[in-house]
């Protein structure tokens, strides 16, 4: 009892304890906070990439793809029978997009990633629905290409507006919205169709701040229309009947609807088209350049299924993988990240720990007299070890109780402290351009919570063990002499 007595009079009277706390407290409170994002973040871009992606990819190494779609299609479904929910044919391929922006009266070019969908399977084997701006569309993916409401009343009256001059100089595009470049006479009643990425369509708004509610600028919007150039097969032969080479072909497609995950590489990037459009455009009838698979069974499944499918699709031709080996670099990019943070930020607690360190041997110096007291009352070699080793004990828990209770706290108000840290200084803390995420996404894990503490806990009796060896160590007598 008297060891708990010394040392809740030493918690008390020594100030100098109260910096290894704070030290401890701040240690702690740092990494749950920075633990909390990083998973946070981690566990989002994990289910974005899996949303966007299937669970298993067959991909074609060549870009013409391979023929026999359903044939492929009919192979997976025999080989793997019930553990599939669905199989879908995909083509992807780079493409230029171009479409005029009438503001600033340029035509604006950019490079991105077309994928031919098939609308009836797709939306089975990711979450692309869950990403469609239109809430019909979300509940309805397998009509996301047709055009509806506003988009289709925008198409025919930009339409209308090239047709006719005279009504050409005294259009005005609805809400303020610039009228891009109309539609090319494809077929009137049923044009090409494409559901275009949000970063492609809009940009962040410089002068925006945090709490603003609207921060995006709108360049294309549903029932606007943009040129697609891409390129044909290889093996097409050329006019005058020698090798075949790709030759470059374009096309008007008119929005849809808009595409948002949330991460900013796919928003600026990917173009949705139906795949039937793009194997017309680019001669590849029954042909795509992958195959996207989603499993009953993800976690029981996969490394069996993607085995058995690589015995049957020739690896010269087919990379067969799992979402989670196509993006392995990222994730274990972030996954060692973390790590090598984790053991940075642990530092702050062994600043602590030799703060502790250090404010024990003088306590040892200044009470050699008192330990001798106590031993020659009867107090122990083992007892007066005791004593040091509970001093340290105790400042652990105090810091790391206090630095738990910050912590949390801070991770649950993080969006609104950023907000409060953006009103204060100007500046946008956390710049949603990157991930176009609403709000910082946090993850508290009360095993990380609790694996913080048993380190802290650890470092703070570990750096009053010397010490307190030192104060066992000592004779009674010589203790006694000590001035």
């Amino acid at each position: 009892m008297y060891k708990w007595l010394l040392c809740w009079r030493y918690l008390r009277t020594r100030y100098l304890a109260l910096a290894c706390i704070v030290s401890v407290m701040l240690g702690v409170a740092t990494l749950i906070v920075v633990n909390s994002v990083m998973e946070g973040f981690a566990t989002k871009l994990r289910q974005r990439l899996r949303g966007i992606q299937a669970d298993i990819l067959v991909e074609a190494r060549s870009h013409d793809g391979f023929p026999g779609v359903e044939e492929k299609i009919a192979r997976v479904q025999q080989l793997l029978g019930d553990r599939i929910v669905a199989v879908t044919p995909v083509i992807e391929t780079f493409a230029m997009l171009q479409f005029r922006y009438q503001h600033v009266g340029e035509v604006i070019t950019r490079p991105v990633r077309l994928i031919g969908i098939d609308t009836s399977s797709h939306a089975q084997t990711s979450d692309f629905a869950r990403h469609l701006l239109n809430p019909y569309f979300q509940s309805n993916p397998e009509e996301c290409f047709r055009l509806l409401g506003a988009a289709r009343e925008r198409y025919e009256r930009l339409r209308d507006w090239i047709a006719d001059d005279t009504e050409s100089q005294s259009y005005q595009a609805p809400s303020g919205l610039p009228p891009p470049e109309p539609p090319a006479a494809t077929e009137a009643s049923s044009p090409f169709t494409a559901v275009l990425g949000y970063g492609i369509a809009t940009y962040r708004n410089p002068q925006a701040r945090a709490t603003d509610q609207h921060k995006d600028v709108f360049l294309l919007v549903p029932g606007d229309s943009v040129q697609l150039t891409m390129v044909t097969r290889s093996d097409l032969p050329g006019h005058d009947g020698t090798q075949g080479y790709p030759r470059p072909v374009t096309a008007s497609f008119v929005i849809s609807d808009l595409f948002r995950c949330e991460m900013s590489e796919y928003d600026a990037s990917l173009v949705f088209v139906d795949i039937r459009d793009v194997q017309r455009l680019r001669a590849m009838p029954n042909r795509a350049t992958s195959l996207h698979i989603r499993l009953r069974d993800y976690d029981g499944d996969a490394r069996q299924a993607v085995e058995l499918l690589r015995q049957h699709f020739h690896p010269a031709l087919y990379a067969v993988q799992t979402w989670e080996d196509k993006q392995g670099p990222l994730l274990a990019a972030i996954s060692i990240e973390r790590g090598i943070l984790n053991i940075l930020l642990f530092l702050i607690i062994a600043v602590a720990g030799f703060g502790i360190l250090a404010i024990f041997f003088m306590i040892v110096v200044e009470k050699t007299r008192d330990i001798g007291i106590l031993k020659a009352l009867g107090a122990s070699s083992r007892g007066v070890m005791g004593i040091f080793l509970s001093y340290g004990l105790a400042l652990g828990l105090v810091g790391a109780g206090l630095g738990t209770v910050l912590g949390v706290a801070i991770t649950v108000y993080i969006n609104e402290l950023e907000q409060w840290l953006a009103r204060w200084t100007g500046q946008e803390v956390f710049p949603r351009d990157v991930y176009y995420f609403d709000r910082i996404p946090t993850d508290l894990q009360m095993h990380s919570v609790l694996l913080v503490n048993l380190g802290a806990l650890a470092i703070a009796v570990g750096a009053s063990v010397f010490p307190a060896l030192r104060a066992a160590a000592l004779q009674p007598v010589r203790a006694l002499r000590y001035e």
